[in-house]
Order: C-alpha cells, then sequence, then structure tokens
C-alpha cells in the first residue's frame, strides 16, 4: 500500500510523463538541429554521391580524364564508352548516388568508361570559347583515350553542350574512327526550345538590327565580361523551376528529424547547388552562335578558318529528348536527324528534365536501358 494520498500519486505520475516528454521534445530539437547544421554547414560530406572508384591517367591545365574501369566489372564490349559533359556540370551528376550511378550501371553493364572532366574553370580561363574545347582540347583527349584504351574505334556521350562539343569535334576533324555517338538533349535548334526559344529569336531581332546599323561587335568585349561563376549558374538552373526548387527545401524542412531524408536531400543537391563556371569566352559563344544566331541548326559551325559540318557525321548516332525537359526541349534537339548523313541514327523521346535524363530518378529505368540496349548492340 502506497503511502501517498491517491491525489498525490497522480500528480506524481503526471509530473513524472511531463519530465519524459520534455526530455522527448529537447533530444528531438537537438537532433533536428545537429541534422540541420549538417546539412547547411557539411552537405557535401554528408553527401553519398562521387564514391565510383576511378583513375586519373591525363592532366592537362584544369582538365583531367578520367578512367572509371575497375576490376569488380570486366569489360565485356571492345569499343569504349567517352562521355564528354557541358562545361558548367559537376562531375557528381554521372555517379550521384551508389544505387543510383550512371557511370556505375554503364561499368556493369560491361563497357569501358572514360569520362573527360573539364574542370574548375577561373578567371584565367575566361578566353577559353568553344572553338579551345573543339580544336585542341577534344582531339588531344580522344587521342589520349586511343593510346589507354589501344582502341582507334570509340564511343561518344555526350550531354548538353557536351554533345555540341562531340558534334562538332566528329564533324571538323572528320573522325570516321567515332562509330557510336549517343547525344542527350543537346541544343541543336535553340530557336525550338519552348518558351526560351521564343526568348532567343526574340533577341536575334535587336542582335540583326545592331549588325546592320553599327558598328558594335559582341567580340570586341572582352571575355572576361561574359564569365558566368558557379553560384550564378547554380542560380539560374534552380529559376528554371522556382517552384519545384522551393517544395525540395520545404520537404527538407519538414523532414529535418529523419537523418536519412537529409542525407538523401544533401546527395540529390550535392550537384546542382556546386555547378561550375562558364569561361567567358564560352559564354559570349553561346549567347551569339546558339541563342541568337542558331548556328548548329544550320549545319555548318565554323572555327576560325575551319568549318564542322555536321553531313560529315555518318557514324551510328543515338539522339535523345526529355519529355519535360525545358532547358532543352525534345523538339530542339530532333532537327539533328535531317542534319547528319548517318543511315544508322534514332531520335527518342524519354522521361525526364534535363538533369533527369542522367541522373533523375526514372534515369536507370527509363533511359539507361535506352542507351545501354543501343550501344551493346554497336560495341563489339
Amino acid at each position: 500500500m502506497s503511502h501517498f494520498p491517491k491525489a498525490k500519486r497522480t500528480l506524481l505520475s503526471t509530473s513524472a510523463a511531463q519530465r519524459i516528454l520534455h526530455s522527448h521534445h529537447s533530444r528531438q530539437a537537438r537532433h533536428i538541429l545537429a541534422n540541420a547544421a549538417d546539412r547547411i554547414l557539411r552537405g557535401q560530406q554528408l553527401a553519398l554521391s562521387g564514391k565510383t572508384p576511378f583513375e586519373v591517367i591525363y592532366q592537362r591545365e584544369i582538365i583531367s580524364l578520367r578512367h572509371y574501369s575497375t576490376d569488380r566489372h570486366p569489360v565485356k564490349h571492345r569499343i569504349p564508352l567517352v562521355i564528354v559533359p557541358p562545361l558548367a556540370a559537376n562531375m557528381l551528376v554521372y555517379d550521384l548516388f551508389p544505387h543510383r550511378s550512371l557511370v556505375g550501371y554503364l561499368l556493369e553493364q560491361g563497357f569501358d568508361v572514360y569520362l573527360i572532366d573539364w574542370g574548375t574553370p577561373s578567371l584565367q580561363q575566361a578566353k577559353y570559347n568553344l572553338g579551345t574545347y573543339v580544336k585542341i582540347f577534344m582531339p588531344d583527349f580522344i587521342e589520349k583515350i586511343r593510346e589507354h584504351s589501344k582502341q582507334q574505334q570509340l564511343s561518344l556521350y555526350g550531354w548538353s553542350l557536351g554533345g555540341a562539343l562531340s558534334l562538332c569535334y566528329t564533324a571538323l576533324f572528320k573522325d570516321k574512327h567515332i562509330q557510336n555517338m549517343v547525344i542527350l538533349a543537346s541544343p541543336i535548334n535553340t530557336h525550338k526550345s519552348g518558351y526560351m526559344g521564343k526568348l532567343y529569336q526574340k533577341l536575334a531581332i535587336p542582335a540583326q538590327w545592331i549588325r546592320r546599323h553599327t558598328k558594335f561587335r559582341i567580340y570586341h568585349v572582352p571575355s572576361r565580361v561574359f564569365h558566368i561563376h558557379g553560384w550564378q549558374n547554380t542560380l539560374g538552373f534552380k529559376l528554371t523551376d522556382p517552384i519545384g526548387n522551393f517544395r525540395n527545401y520545404w520537404e527538407l524542412l519538414k523532414n529535418l528529424n529523419d537523418r536519412q531524408f537529409v542525407i538523401h536531400h544533401a546527395t540529390s543537391s550535392s550537384f546542382v547547388d556546386n555547378m561550375l563556371a562558364y569561361p567567358g569566352g564560352v559564354m559570349r559563344d553561346i549567347i551569339l552562335r546558339f541563342w541568337i544566331d542558331n548556328e548548329l541548326s544550320t549545319g555548318r559551325v565554323k572555327f576560325g578558318e575551319q568549318t564542322a559540318d555536321l553531313k560529315d557525321i555518318d557514324c551510328a548516332v543515338l539522339a535523345i529528348g526529355g519529355s519535360t525537359d525545358i532547358i532543352v526541349t525534345a523538339e530542339a534537339v530532333r532537327p539533328l536527324m535531317d542534319l547528319i548523313s548517318s543511315t544508322d541514327k534514332q531520335f527518342n523521346i524519354v522521361p525526364g528534365g534535363h538533369m533527369g535524363l542522367v541522373s533523375g530518378n526514372q534515369a536507370p529505368d527509363s533511359v539507361w536501358p535506352v542507351i545501354t540496349a543501343w550501344l551493346v548492340q554497336r560495341s563489339d
């Protein structure tokens, strides 16, 4: 029998419950604060991206050449696959999650995988233009891949601007040892790229007037003026879907007590939160040659005294557009089919937006198998 009256015992048990509840809330609050601090201050350390091992086999200035082939994944296909990224892309996009890694998937399918890492441009590289990459860097790195792999025939995998670089290099040098090309969401006809294309068309009107009536030329402006820093690319990318990005961070706030959710969010954001700079000369070329003049849509791109004519491309080509891509719409990619001489050419529209084609949730089921099934038939 308790020596305390019933009312007092009830009061004591209520007090104990309150202390337990208070202690639980305190632990949860500390847990939420710790997760928030880690996400803000140590997001890169939390992220699971970039875990597939590789070897750097060549370095030139800020650019390096990665080889991803490992003993764990024996090479089954003779023709190596070369990933040619766009310039502003952080390489983490190709290796975003251990369970959702494009390079990991390609290794599992038996491909010998190389990746050209364009590095992190600074104002020192502001003078680089498209010609620098197409005429100087691309042939140098392609040669190094051939030396290392001991194979002349190669397959190129170019996403976004990386696809344009792949096409221009192959056409300019008439490289008949490029066996296959996979072109994802590359801006072939920018004026057909949805509402962005309409904006580019409007830009072309005053640009043409200026050319006819003034002596001003965009090439007179120093390339440093056009240099786009990484944080500016990150902001620009996020502004293409402001509602989606707001919702993304709102979900993070609601789930700060879930450590796995926080880690997943840090990993998903590791690419877009850490985009790289565009060298000023490249950005100037994109504005004038892609957005205003829509030069690639003509099939002929000039590099000084030389011209890359896409009709000189006759290798097998798989072109892919994303069904929800608003940066480079599928209709901006489709015209490639009429510009090349290839008889073995195919255009597919697959689910996903601009980044989703490479590393989105649907990519392992809806995009990667389409690419590898096509490549397997042409890589032995």
